[in-house]
């Protein structure tokens, strides 16, 4: 597939990372068309002259994600490329836990729905566009604190939990494609520390060599699956396209 002929579509459009991988589809990779997903009810300035640009807006509940579905089923043709980049480390009233006792139900719940459930509920809403014989690559941004393996330093739980549960969700997803869309490929990326209000409470204890920007993330994240092949299982990998245990 020609780079005129692919169309791309893109979930949390507005953000840091996702409006940085809508300019590097549209300028530096020149895609025909990208659908652009968002709570917010027009594009970025910077990103709403981009001839080649549509923008959906959704409200990322339940009902609103599947009639974005119908809408995507509808009015596009194929994907080649789906970047679903939604979710939430913090509000103003809560932060990622430090001990047991901050551990709050309520707030437990809403990291999950926002960071595992719904990214998942966008990948049942556009499964029928994945074709057996159509090559399509779908990132997903997880976390390497999603990797029970990885977890030495405790604390995170909600955040943790939910990027871990994303995982398993992605792998259990990845088995049913390979056998009903053979030529799509899944990849759980890992952006690292971006300079995105997301993160913005935790920079201080960054190395300034490992805060990235959301265009160098964006860089790499299209990077990585542009190498991905689709072989039927779920990839873990960082910004550096370097696998990350489970």
């Amino acid at each position: 597939m020609t780079t005129d002929q692919q169309q791309a579509l893109v979930i949390g459009a507005s953000g840091g990372i996702g409006s940085a991988v809508i300019r590097h589809l549209l300028e530096e990779q020149q895609f025909h068309s990208v659908l652009g997903i968002s709570r917010a009810a027009t594009a970025p300035p910077d990103l709403a002259q981009q001839p080649g640009l549509r923008w959906l807006t959704c409200d990322g509940s339940p009902s609103a994600i599947k009639a974005s579905g119908e809408q995507i089923a509808s009015e596009v043709p194929q994907l080649s490329h789906v970047v679903i980049c939604s979710g939430i480390l913090h509000d103003t009233e809560h932060g990622p836990e430090k001990s047991l006792e901050q551990l709050d139900a309520d707030w437990m719940q809403t990291v999950l729905q926002a960071n595992a459930i719904t990214p998942l509920l966008w990948l049942q809403a556009i499964a029928g566009k994945l074709a057996r014989k159509q090559d399509c690559r779908i990132a997903v941004l997880s976390a390497r604190v999603g990797s029970i393996t990885d977890n030495q330093l405790g604390g995170w739980y909600s955040y943790r939990a939910s990027k871990a549960a994303l995982n398993m969700l992605l792998k259990t997803a990845a088995v049913e494609l390979a056998r009903r869309a053979p030529g799509s490929k899944l990849i759980a990326f890992h952006p690292g520390t971006t300079d995105t209000p997301l993160s913005q409470p935790f920079q201080a204890r960054v190395p300034a060599d490992k805060l990235f920007s959301a265009d160098f993330v964006a860089s790499r994240l299209l990077s990585v699956m542009d190498q991905a092949r689709a072989d039927g299982t779920l990839a873990y990998l960082d910004w550096d396209n370097k696998p990350i245990d489970w």
